[in-house]
């Protein structure tokens, strides 16, 4: 269990660091946009992120 959630870790590492590696202005501008949304805006983000990453792991297992 544990090797499976450092490979998970490790995967999400790689795959958050490709936009940055790739094109490091487009990615700051992100940031920018990101910081001018509101409280409300940023936590519907991430729990439709956590709620779009559940539904995937039920699919996948």
């Amino acid at each position: 269990m544990a090797a499976t959630l450092l490979l998970a870790l490790a995967l999400m590492l790689v795959i958050e660091g490709i936009l940055p590696f790739l094109s490091p202005r487009i990615w700051r501008e992100t940031f920018r946009r990101a910081i001018a949304l509101a409280d409300g805006q940023i936590r519907f983000i991430g729990l439709a992120s956590m709620a779009l990453g559940l539904a995937l792991i039920f699919l996948v297992t």
